[in-house]
């Protein structure tokens, strides 16, 4: 009848839209763990770049006074001092 016929083409459709949503939230899932994957590198990076920044500094603070008034001026891109 046509009630049948309407009634399983529109659960062929709900269904078919029910599996395009659930692709979609596998994709956006992967990419939100990417972005995250991202972000922990990025941290990792920083956390490398703050040791060694440390450690010039440290020797940079035994070294003798006349070598640190002859460095640029702090705040100049490049220079390290923000």
């Amino acid at each position: 009848s046509f009630f049948e016929k309407e009634r399983d083409r529109l659960t062929a459709e709900i269904s078919s839209g029910f599996e395009e949503l659930l692709s979609s939230s596998n994709n956006l899932n992967r990419k939100l763990e990417e972005v995250l994957g991202m972000t922990r590198e990025y941290e990792t990076i920083a956390a490398l770049w703050q040791s060694f920044h440390e450690l010039m500094r440290g020797h940079s603070d035994d070294g003798d006074v006349s070598a640190e008034t002859e460095q640029q001026p702090h705040g100049l891109p490049g220079t390290g001092g923000h």
